[in-house]
């Protein structure tokens, strides 16, 4: 990786900009939604203008397949600033509120703009997760200084060069850079902060905003379940959880960490999972990898090496896979069986292509277990019964839930996004984002005589 920019040299910069867009933030704010529509649909058309570039740039930063950066990195955002552009002018208006006291005085509830937002984005999806509350803060009248990971420079050069087109900087800013220019862009008072990465690393973004009182959006991760119930197809599901575990290289806040299965089909899930990722990246008994995102680096690797090696040393058994190239950082697809609770694998989010399975005798079993932890992002649940469906709803908590499928409630850009508690806090995607980036503010006017 190439030497990058260090918040000394960078610190003339950032305290520039900072202020500014603080001295520029009342005109964002007073902005009609003509004026912010025209943005957004320059900042679209830069993102297509620019999709090979994005092509090229996650590909230098991490061995990503194409179809998956061009759904990720480019159709995604490009849908979501549409989303915005043609919802915006309902959004921004004034939600009125019938007076309880007096008939003829008026109330109203207005979104207005936060003022000046951080966006830090994470590594995994690292324009994508990024442009997305981008947009979000711009539809809601905001100024906006972002930072984009250290691990893909180049992806933060495209993503300078796309917000130089479309922004003046004491709008929107992009800071290229290592970890200690995100932490100099926290030191400052920003109204707001967007942060999408690890919850180490979310808690100290939340005690760096505390300083100074500003509001957060915490886009986190966790250990998000899956629950295979009593009659439940076996066969999709074995599909489903291989196709979501080859998803970016399992690197997913949203993906599936972790199953519970009923012992008696146990067998039948990992010769399902076993069959559908042959066909999915095996030829002749070799993997294909470049269909197949590579870990993001030698640190991470080791990592879910080390959690793998302790499993195993305690008991678990590779049913599937455990094949780990550490030369190109590739992990294959790997399901683990007789796990316990007390394995590191079962302690930390994995964010590999690596899933443990653990048995159940009673549905009652497996909400005591989730009940007992911290609130995932995410929870999966494949059951032919509505009512178990329903128990596990009222029983447990998580950011979203996907029954009968998995990644459902993330694609739909009409749910809000986010994680509870140590998943996260706030959400966005679609109207959400724009309420996320908004303060709805009270007013309430009397009539004069």
């Amino acid at each position: 990786m190439t030497d990058q920019p260090t918040a000394a040299d960078l610190s003339d910069d950032i305290r520039r900009v900072f202020e500014a867009q603080q001295a520029n933030q009342w005109n964002v704010k007073a902005s009609d939604a003509a004026t912010r529509r025209a943005k957004l649909e320059k900042l679209k058309a830069a993102v297509e203008k620019h999709a090979d570039d994005i092509v090229t740039a996650v590909l230098k930063d991490t061995r990503k397949p194409e179809g998956e950066i061009r759904v990720t990195e480019v159709m995604n955002i490009v849908g979501n600033i549409q989303l915005n552009i043609d919802e915006l002018e309902e959004w921004m208006k004034p939600t009125p509120v019938t007076p309880s006291k007096s008939e003829t005085d008026k109330a109203m509830i207005i979104p207005e703009a936060r003022g000046v937002c951080l966006i830090l984005g994470p590594w995994n999806f690292p324009l994508g997760l990024t442009l997305g509350p981008v947009a979000a803060a711009v539809a809601a009248g905001n100024c906006c200084m972002v930072k984009l990971t250290d691990l893909c420079p180049n992806v933060a050069k495209v993503a300078k060069v796309i917000i130089e087109e479309c922004f003046d900087e004491n709008e929107v800013a992009v800071f290229e850079g290592d970890v200690s220019v995100a932490e100099a862009l926290l030191e400052l008072p920003f109204n707001h902060i967007f942060f999408t990465g690890s919850t180490r690393v979310g808690k100290i973004v939340m005690a760096a905003a505390a300083k100074h009182l500003s509001t957060v959006t915490l886009e986190l991760g966790g250990k998000s379940p899956v629950i295979i119930d009593e009659g439940a197809d076996v066969a999709p599901i074995a599909a489903a959880l291989a196709g979501a575990k080859q998803f970016n290289g399992g690197q997913a806040c949203i993906c599936p960490d972790y199953v519970f299965v009923p012992e008696d089909k146990q067998g039948e899930l990992v010769e399902g999972f076993r069959t559908n990722v042959q066909n999915n990246l095996y030829k002749d008994g070799e993997i294909d990898k470049s269909a197949i995102a590579q870990i993001v680096n030698k640190a991470n690797f080791d990592r879910v090496k080390g959690m793998v090696d302790d499993a195993v040393a305690k008991g678990a058994t590779v049913a599937v896979g455990g094949q780990m190239d550490e030369e190109d950082l590739t992990i294959h697809p790997t399901m683990l069986t007789n796990v316990t609770p007390q394995m590191k694998i079962m302690q930390d989010e994995i964010f590999a292509p690596v899933l443990p399975v653990m048995t159940y005798d009673n549905l009652d079993q497996v909400v005591d277990y989730i009940e007992a932890r911290d609130k995932p992002l995410a929870l999966y649940m494949f059951s032919p019964s509505e009512e178990n469906m329903d128990k596990v709803l009222k029983r447990t908590s998580s950011g979203g839930t996907t029954l009968n499928g998995v990644f459902s409630h993330y694609l739909e850009n009409r749910l809000p996004f986010g994680g509870v508690n140590g998943s996260g806090m706030g959400s966005y995607h679609g109207y959400f984002g724009f309420k996320e980036f908004s303060h709805h503010r009270a007013v309430y006017q009397h009539m004069a005589a």
